[in-house]
Parts: C-alpha cells; sequence; structure tokens
C-alpha cells in the first residue's frame, strides 16, 4: 500500500517552509520512525518520520522547494523491508557510525568510509568538518566542500569567506537569508513600527546570588542529579513575582482589546548558529529552581541541534534575554511580539559603587526592560524592574514571597 508523506500542520505563524534535506532516497528500505526528510520553516527544524516499514518510492518536493502545511512531498511503499527489498545489500558498517547527515552525504559523494574518520562531534559523532580533513589528508589539495545545506546540525554559516583569492582585492559574497534570519529581521521591524517601545535601565548588586550559588552550588548540584545552580532560574523566579505584581507586563495587545494572562510563561532567548530562538519555559510559576535550569539547558541543546518543535517556541507572555554571555555591557533588547516587555541581562563586572556612605567594590550587572508605552506606564515599567532588582540582590525574598 502507497502511504503519502506530508508537511505537518503548521502553526498560524508559520505560513510555508523549505525542504531542508532528504535522509532517505528513492528505492531505500525504511523503518517506521526513521527520519526520512528535514522541513527547515522560520522557527524550527521539522523531522517528518516514516509512518510505516518500507520503501521510499517517490520524491515530490526536492531539496531547496518552498513546501506549505499539509503538502504532498512523497511516497513509501508499505510492507517489510525484507519483503520489499529481497536483493537488497546489508547495510554497510558506516550505517553503524554516529554521523550527522551533512556528514553521511559528503562522505558518499567522496567515496569514502565513515567507519575510518574520527568524529569530534559529540559522543564521536562524525561531523561534516571530519570528512573535509579526511579527505584532505588523502590528497595534496584541500577537498572542496559542497554548499552548506541547513540540516539541523550544522547550518550554513552566517558569514561566507571573503578571504581575496588570487587576483581578488574587494571580494564580496551574496548568500540568501536563512528562513530564520529573515523571520526574525521582519519581527523585529514589526516591533519598531507598531509599539511605543522605550527602555529603561537599572543595575544590581549580584554578590549574594553568587554567595548563594557558591555556598550551595555543590548541594544543590547532587541534590538535583547534576543540574547546576545557574543565574537565569533566579531572573525566571524573580521575573515571575514582578509579574504577579504587574500584570499589565505580562499582558499583551490584540487590536483595540488587552489580553491579561493568568498564567507565566516565560521565554528565555538562546542563540544558535541559525539565529535566536525563544523556546518557552510553561507555568514557570510552579517550577522550582532546578525545574527551571534542567528546561533552559534542555531547550539550549535541542536549540543547537535543530530539535526544538513548534510547540517549545510559541505563546509565551514575557521574555529575558542575556547578552551578558556574548560580553554586552548594556544594551537596549527589542519587544517580542505580542509580548508587551522584555527584559536584557548583561555581563556581570566588578565596579566601585557606594555602600553605607563607603566605595566599595562589586559584582554589577545592568539590568534593560523594553516595554510598550501603548499599555505600560514609565512609572509601572521602573517599578516592575526595581523590584526585580530587590528579589535577585535579596534571594531571600523570593522564598518567603515578600
Amino acid at each position: 500500500m502507497s502511504i503519502e508523506i506530508k508537511t505537518p500542520t503548521f502553526a498560524e505563524s508559520i505560513s510555508e517552509g523549505t525542504v531542508a534535506v532528504w535522509h532517505k532516497q528513492v528505492g531505500d528500505p525504511v523503518k517506521r520512525d526513521d527520519v526520512l526528510v528535514d522541513i527547515e520553516t522560520d522557527k524550527v527544524v521539522i523531522e517528518i518520520f516514516a509512518p510505516a516499514d518500507g520503501v521510499l518510492s517517490e520524491i515530490l518536493k526536492e531539496e531547496g522547494e518552498v513546501v506549505e502545511s499539509e503538502e504532498l512531498l512523497g511516497r513509501l511503499e508499505e510492507g517489510a523491508v525484507e519483503d520489499a527489498v529481497p536483493d537488497a545489500p546489508a547495510p554497510a558498517a558506516a550505517e553503524d557510525v554516529a554521523a550527522s547527515p551533512a556528514a553521511r552525504k559528503l562522505a558518499a559523494e567522496q567515496g569514502i568510509a565513515l567507519a575510518d574518520i574520527a568524529g569530534t562531534g559529540k559522543g564521536g559523532r562524525v561531523m561534516k568538518e571530519d570528512v573535509a580533513r579526511a579527505l584532505e589528508a588523502a590528497s595534496d589539495v584541500p577537498a572542496e566542500l559542497p554548499e552548506a545545506t541547513p540540516d539541523g546540525d550544522e547550518q550554513e554559516t552566517s558569514m561566507p569567506d571573503l578571504m581575496p583569492t588570487d587576483g581578488e582585492e574587494r571580494v564580496e559574497r551574496r548568500v540568501p537569508m536563512t528562513r530564520l534570519r529573515a523571520s526574525i529581521a521582519a519581527r523585529l521591524v514589526e516591533a519598531q513600527h507598531t509599539a511605543a517601545m522605550l527602555t529603561t535601565f537599572n543595575e544590581l548588586d549580584m554578590a549574594p546570588v553568587m554567595t548563594m550559588r557558591r555556598r550551595y552550588g555543590d548541594e544543590f548540584q547532587a541534590r538535583h542529579n547534576g543540574t547546576k545552580l545557574g543565574f537565569m532560574g533566579f531572573f525566571v523566579r524573580a521575573a515571575v513575582e514582578a509579574l504577579k505584581r504587574f500584570p499589565a507586563v505580562n499582558a499583551s495587545i490584540d487590536g483595540s482589546d488587552i489580553i491579561y494572562h493568568g498564567y507565566y510563561d516565560i521565554g528565555v532567548a538562546v542563540s544558535t548558529d541559525r539565529g535566536l530562538v525563544v523556546p518557552v519555559i510553561r507555568e514557570a510559576d510552579a517550577l522550582g529552581l532546578h525545574q527551571i535550569e534542567d528546561a533552559i539547558v534542555d531547550y539550549s541543546t535541542r536549540a543547537r541541534d535543530g530539535k526544538l518543535a513548534l510547540t517549545d517556541i510559541q505563546g509565551g507572555t514575557f521574555t529575558i534575554s542575556n547578552g551578558g554571555v556574548f560580553g554586552s555591557l548594556l544594551s537596549t533588547p527589542i519587544l517580542n511580539p505580542p509580548q508587551t516587555a522584555i527584559l536584557g541581562m548583561h555581563k556581570i563586572e566588578q565596579r566601585p559603587v557606594v555602600v553605607d556612605g563607603e566605595v566599595v567594590v562589586r559584582p554589577m550587572m545592568y539590568l534593560a526592560l523594553s516595554y510598550d508605552h501603548r499599555l505600560i506606564d514609565g512609572r509601572e515599567a521602573v517599578q516592575f524592574l526595581v523590584t526585580i532588582k530587590e528579589l535577585v540582590e535579596d534571594p531571600a525574598r523570593i522564598l518567603l514571597d515578600l
């Protein structure tokens, strides 16, 4: 029986996607739940799995083609793999080697065995660069890599090679935007054009949190199965408490209506090679610090591997972005529509401050709150940010609900 392979039903915020890579070719035997094809949208990479055992009989949408929701991609001829392909050779030893799809594709094109390549990826996984180095070592000239294909493992670089070659002095390279980068650009422009965006700043002393991490970090990690006590958990908890006190900051605007959310879904911005994504920690008010930290680590790992699901990045009532991990001392975060506020964290830096009339050196961080002035007044924005400052500077307030 022939089974149609279709794209999934996209979320309302996603209109179309692109066929990133086919992991199987026409005539290949497949097992149920094998990954057949990756679809890249402007938010995530979606894996399409085989619904049954059989043979891939037809590919209707090639790599690079644009597809819409529930569009036909190909067909699978259902049946036991052994019966469907009786003369198929036994899988090569290379099939047992952990390797990214891009590495497998390059190795197949160049006729090199994956089993002979030392992988540098996680758990010894063979990456495309490993194959390229193996080809380089086996020849007198560097191997030429094919054009990169976004596959969720090794993404196209945002900066093309601009080193001049012989006879070139002024080099330019034109490359198309990825869907994610184009989506980010559109949303940022939308935020600038539709919201009356202002930003208020403050600074906080990180010494109390840093002291708590030093004092309880090892015990926390041992108690919670290896979960590390990070900074972001404190800010998520502080944001939730502040949002409870200032409901407008947790609200959104829909036309001429204001939607007040009675739940606290906190988006945490994560940087990947493909761009910035904002997975959402659902009902953060019901989570402990270790659960928040676990969620952040899980989202970060899956974001870098291109494994986030659509539901992971949908919704959200408030966003936190930490530019400090890249060394940013101060910046103005841009709203994530339709949310009406976003908190920006920054680099922790030793600075002289006055405490009880004396100048002392403390680990200080600048905070920035960008907000939509159509809904949030300046007074509310300032008080909200001051609340976060007070909670983080005295973490016991979070536990005691003060």
